[in-house]
């Protein structure tokens, strides 16, 4: 079953997404998710220059042999762009073989460990009675769990607050980033007042999560952890930035806040020590950003053995193929916790047909064959590639800071 064609395709059915589509020589596809937000060119160009002749004549069915060969055999190791592409090689791979199988793909990650998948919805709002407005919004559609974000008085934007009910996209179209004025003090005042507003309207049931967005050091997250204790939060995700893995320890000394990070990690190093010395609840990361399925796996079997849940990144810069993805492994991971799950607008889910479905708060990725999703390449040929960037983020004196 060797690799006859691979094909990247970048779009822009609402926002931009980078796709591998590889073709065996008896006919089977397999796509895979390669998007990296603001930096899909780049991807796309690791794949055409540098992985999609190595694919080539090689065995689809050797996923792990060919997840080294692109990872150990590069030499040059990690980092986000190389990650993704990998991730994207995985993933096809993987929607090959249960194909070629006829099954599902969770099927051949060991079967459903659970029912469904539990997923939140973001609610976010200009204001603190938006955002309860949002909240409700979300658990009338159905959803058991919710992010809370608002905007916060004195600061002219947010990070989370989106531009409509259900569709959250941070990326700006344009040649430059757009920039964001920040202040630690004002969200640190304001944070507990959200949380009690919402717990009122809504009752101890509903799980509530919050995202600080690496915006805070050890001691302020600490801080905001101890805050947010009489709210039983779900998680407070990214509290601080993980570069410094040691300064989880200040923040597990001062609350019982679980925490939740790793959108943005690429292996398993970079979040080993946080879970070796459960220093985090969940970690966040995502097929796309961390290697595909089959080092997902890995870091989910790491974290099993020391009591920490997965929760993976669902925002829409990750198609619906890295959303099925997430799905299928999801269901058949025994430590799951709860899946990020952000609607698609109507032309990427055009673009990207799938057979996962929402009911009642819980995700199901459905039974067809692989990862459940196609492509329509004419229609995505409609939809060219539209420069975007993630905001850049200042204090209120001008000083660069985490966005």
């Amino acid at each position: 079953m060797n690799i006859v064609d691979a094909k990247v395709i970048v779009c822009c059915p609402g926002r931009n997404f980078v796709t591998l589509k590889l073709v065996t020589e008896d006919g089977i596809t397999g796509l895979g998710d390669a998007t990296l937000n603001g930096r899909e060119l780049a991807v796309a160009s690791y794949l055409n220059d540098h992985v999609v002749p190595l694919l080539i004549g090689r065995d689809a069915r050797r996923i792990e042999d060919t997840w080294q060969y692109l990872y150990v055999g590069a030499y040059w190791r990690r980092g986000p762009v190389t990650m993704a592409s990998v991730s994207a090689v995985d993933m096809a791979l993987w929607d090959i073989k249960a194909k070629a199988a006829g099954m599902p793909l969770f099927q051949l990650l060991g079967g459903r460990s659970r029912d469904g998948v539990l997923v939140y919805g973001h609610a976010n709002g200009q204001t603190v009675e938006d955002a309860v407005r949002a909240v409700a919004h979300y658990l009338d559609l159905g959803y058991k769990a919710v992010r809370v974000q608002s905007g916060i008085p004195g600061l002219a934007s947010t990070y989370g607050v989106g531009r409509g009910k259900l569709f959250y996209e941070a990326a700006e179209p344009g040649t430059a980033p757009a920039e964001s004025r920040w202040s630690t003090e004002a969200y640190l005042n304001f944070l507990p007042g959200l949380f009690e507003r919402v717990r009122a309207e809504f009752g101890p049931d509903v799980h509530l999560l919050h995202d600080a967005h690496h915006r805070l050091t050890p001691i302020e997250a600490a801080r905001a952890g101890k805050l947010l204790e009489p709210y039983h939060l779900l998680w407070l995700e990214d509290p601080t930035p993980a570069e410094l893995q040691e300064g989880f320890r200040i923040i597990r000394q001062h609350t019982t806040t679980p925490i939740a990070v790793g959108e943005v990690f690429n292996s398993v190093f970079d979040c080993y020590k946080l879970i070796q010395e459960q220093l985090i609840d969940y970690i966040r990361t995502t097929v796309v950003h961390a290697g595909g399925i089959t080092h997902l796996r890995k870091i989910a079997s790491l974290a099993e053995m020391h009591q920490v849940r997965t929760g993976c990144h669902g925002a829409t810069d990750m198609s619906p193929i890295c959303i099925a993805a997430a799905l299928h492994f999801d269901l058949a991971v025994h430590n799951f916790g709860v899946q990020e799950y952000m609607p698609h607008l109507d032309e990427t889910e055009r673009v990207f047909p799938h057979a996962y479905t929402f009911q009642d708060g819980y995700m199901y990725p459905g039974d067809e064959p692989g990862l459940g999703v196609d492509i329509d390449e004419g229609l995505a040929a409609r939809y060219p590639y539209d420069p975007a960037y993630l905001p850049v983020n200042r204090r209120l004196d001008g000083t660069m800071h985490s966005w």
